[in-house]
C-alpha cells in the first residue's frame, strides 16, 4: 500500500512537506499544510530525504482550494506552485520560508517576519516568458512548461497571473506564429510603464526579417502601441518593427510593478534621513529607487551592469542628481565616494563575493538588502553578521499563486 503522509509545510519551491515512516522529509507538489495525502508508488528516496506524487488526498483541509486557472491542473503548469492553496495560507507559508531561512542558514534568532499582501492576487505579471517547442510556423508549441516534465510543452491558452492586456496580445500572436522567426527558442511579451506592449522573440540563426515583424505588428489592434524586438541566443535585444527609442524591454523591473512601488516606498522609509547623505544604489536597474532617495535630499550613485537600463535611467526625470554608472558592482567600488547607506538589489544568486567582502571590511552605517531569494539572502546575512545587526526584516508578496516571495532586510553596523 502507498505511503500515507501528514503535510506539515510548504518548501521553498512550493512542494508541500511531510515525513515518511523512516523519518525522512518527502517533499510532495500540490499538496497543502494540514492534510493526509497517499502517495503513489515510486517514492524516489535519497540519503537525507524523498520526493512522491500526489495520488489522492485522504483528510483534506481548509487551505486547499479549487485552482482556477485550467492550465494548473490538466497541463500541470510549473508556472505556478501554489494555485490549490488559499491565499491566506500562502502568506503564512512564505512567512515561514523566509523565517526558516534566516534562523537556519543565518543562524538568526527571529520570528516569520510580517508579510505585505499582493494588491492584487491575479492579473498582475506584467511579463511572461514563454517556452518553444517544435518546428517551424505554426508547428511550434508555444507555452509552458508542466511542472513534472521540464523538457516538454503545452500551449498556452490563457495565463491568469498575466495582465490582460498581454493576454490579448497573445491571443493576437497566436495564429501569426508563421511571421515569428524559424529558429525561435523563447518568445517574451511584456508591459511597460508607459503601456506598451513589447514582443522579444529570442531566436538562433538568421534575424528576425523587419517584414515579418511589421506584419506582425501591423496585425495586432493598438499597433503604435507594440514594439518588436530580436534577440540572438546570448545576444543583445535590438528593435526590428516600432518605435527604438523609449523604455528598454529587456532592461530589469519588476514583473510586479504595483508591489514593487509599496517595496521600494518601504526600504526608502527604512533608510530616515538621507538629506546631504552619499547613498549607493547597487544592482539599481532603471532607477526607480535611486529616485525616490534623491526626491528625499540624497546624493545618489546608481550603479548597474546592464547599459540599457542606465541609458533609460540618465534620461529620466530626477528631483535631485544622480550618478548613474554602467557597470558590475563588483568592478566599481573602489571608485564611489565613501556612503552613508546603501541600498542592494541583486539578482537570484545573491551578492557577488566582492561586494560582500566591501561590506563587511568597510561597515556601512546602514544597509537595506531587497532580495528575491530567501536562501541566498540567509547566506549573505551569515557573511555579514560580523560587523551588522538586523533591524528589521518584512516579506512583500510580489508573486501570489507561486511560491516566491520579496524579502527586505535592514541592517546597521555593529
Amino acid at each position: 500500500m502507498s505511503d500515507i503522509v501528514a503535510i506539515t509545510s510548504i518548501a521553498a519551491g512550493g512542494d508541500g512537506v511531510g515525513r515518511l515512516g523512516d523519518g525522512r522529509a518527502v517533499f510532495v507538489p500540490r499538496t497543502a499544510p494540514g492534510e493526509r495525502v497517499r502517495l503513489r508508488d515510486g517514492v524516489k528516496l535519497h540519503k537525507s530525504f524523498a520526493r512522491g506524487e500526489l495520488a489522492e488526498v485522504v483528510a483534506p483541509t481548509g487551505a486547499r482550494v479549487t485552482p482556477p486557472c485550467p492550465h494548473y491542473g490538466q497541463d500541470r503548469c510549473g508556472g505556478c506552485q501554489l494555485q490549490h492553496v488559499a491565499y491566506d495560507a500562502q502568506l503564512d507559508a512564505k512567512r515561514a520560508i523566509v523565517g526558516d531561512a534566516l534562523r537556519r542558514i543565518a543562524k538568526l534568532d527571529v520570528p516569520d517576519p510580517e508579510i505585505v499582501e499582493a494588491v492584487e492576487e491575479w492579473r498582475y505579471r506584467a511579463k511572461v516568458s514563454l517556452a518553444v517547442k517544435g518546428g517551424r510556423g505554426r508547428g511550434k508549441t508555444v507555452g509552458f512548461h508542466p511542472y513534472d516534465r521540464p523538457g516538454t510543452v503545452f500551449p498556452l491558452i490563457d495565463c491568469h497571473i498575466a495582465d490582460f492586456r498581454l493576454m490579448a496580445l497573445w491571443r493576437e500572436l497566436k495564429p501569426r506564429q508563421d511571421l515569428l522567426p524559424p529558429k525561435l527558442a523563447r518568445l517574451t511579451l511584456r508591459r511597460d510603464r508607459e503601456g506598451r506592449r513589447h514582443v522579444i522573440a529570442e531566436s538562433a540563426g538568421e534575424p528576425w526579417a523587419a517584414s515579418d515583424a511589421a506584419a506582425l505588428r501591423a496585425a495586432v489592434p493598438d499597433s503604435d502601441g507594440v514594439i518588436c524586438w530580436w534577440q540572438p541566443v546570448e545576444g543583445a535585444a535590438r528593435v526590428v518593427a516600432g518605435p527604438a527609442t523609449g523604455f528598454p524591454a529587456t532592461a530589469f523591473e519588476q514583473v510586479n510593478p504595483e508591489m514593487g512601488a509599496i517595496t521600494r516606498r518601504w526600504v526608502v522609509e527604512q533608510l530616515g534621513d538621507v538629506r546631504g547623505a552619499v547613498v549607493w544604489d547597487l544592482y539599481g536597474g532603471i532607477g526607480d529607487t535611486a529616485v525616490q532617495l534623491a526626491e528625499r535630499g540624497a546624493q545618489v550613485v546608481s550603479v548597474d551592469a546592464d547599459e540599457k537600463a542606465i541609458d533609460w535611467a540618465q534620461r529620466r526625470a530626477s528631483p535631485g542628481p544622480v550618478r548613474f554608472i554602467a557597470a558590475r558592482a563588483e568592478d566599481v567600488l573602489p571608485t564611489l565616494p565613501e556612503p552613508s547607506a546603501v541600498v542592494v538589489n541583486p539578482p537570484r544568486g545573491g551578492l557577488h563575493w566582492n561586494v560582500t567582502l566591501r561590506l563587511s571590511g568597510q561597515p556601512v552605517p546602514r544597509i537595506a538588502y531587497v532580495s528575491c531569494d530567501p536562501a541566498t539572502l540567509a547566506r549573505d546575512l551569515y557573511r555579514l553578521r560580523v560587523n551588522y545587526r538586523l533591524t528589521a526584516v518584512r516579506a512583500f508578496d510580489l508573486f501570489p499563486q507561486t511560491a516566491h516571495v520579496e524579502t527586505v532586510a535592514m541592517l546597521e553596523a555593529a
